[in-house]
């Protein structure tokens, strides 16, 4: 990865930062934790992770199986002096092999669509401590059906919020959009640059024609 990919990434991270005050206001639906050992499911490179070690001062472990961002993440662990209680690892949420009842809080933002809603939270609750809690960003879908799946997994629901497709828009896709378009003017010569944001650019364009589907809840909950 040269400089300028590295510091697209960068700007787009930031973008990102932009949802962490959905971060904390989910974290704040928690009951006061002293050093809670969290797991973050499909973590990237880390913007809400480090939100999450700043809230929490818990032991984290973070997992993404994508190379590039963990390598990314692992470097900010580092200099921000956390590689104490943030561990960046690669791996895959379908091979997860950490001890059952082990971690007091998971936190899932935007992976377990992956896995499927109910299916997560059934196999994520055997990592869970008993009375632990699972917090999950996913995408809006049928809230009535998910709802009642948390309760027949056996949580309790500690309370959810809605982002509207408008805070997807104002917060993230516009200024992505203009990200990019700048970074067009000014990385015209470095084709690994435009192929990265011909990759984003997909983004921003299924946005634009699905703007009504991008809608998205917090879940919290406990482990009953």
């Amino acid at each position: 990865m040269n400089t300028s990919e590295a510091e697209f990434l960068a700007d787009k991270d930031a973008i990102r930062g932009a949802f962490n005050k959905f971060t904390r206001k989910a974290f704040e639906m928690l009951p006061k934790l002293d050093k809670p050992r969290i797991l973050d499911i499909g973590c990237g490179s880390g913007v809400s992770t480090m939100e999450l070690a700043e809230l929490s001062n818990g032991q984290i472990t973070a997992l993404d199986i994508d190379n590039v961002s963990i390598d990314r993440f692992a470097r900010k662990i580092e200099g921000a002096g956390l590689s104490g209680r943030v561990e960046a690892v690669t791996g895959s949420m379908f091979d997860m092999d950490f001890p059952e009842e082990s971690f007091d809080v998971i936190w899932a933002e935007g992976s377990i669509q992956f896995v499927g809603f109910e299916r997560g939270l059934l196999q994520w609750s055997k990592l869970l401590k008993p009375g632990g809690f699972l917090a999950v960003h996913d995408e809006e879908g049928d809230v009535g059906e998910k709802l009642e799946q948390i309760s027949n997994c056996g949580y309790d629901l500690l309370g959810y919020f809605k982002l509207d497709e408008q805070t997807w828009r104002n917060e993230y896709y516009v200024p992505l959009k203009r990200l990019i378009e700048q970074r067009r003017t000014e990385e015209a010569d470095d084709p690994s640059v435009m192929g990265l944001l011909e990759k984003e650019q997909q983004e921003a364009d299924w946005f634009k024609q699905n703007s009504t589907r991008c809608c998205s809840v917090f879940f919290v909950m406990r482990k009953g």
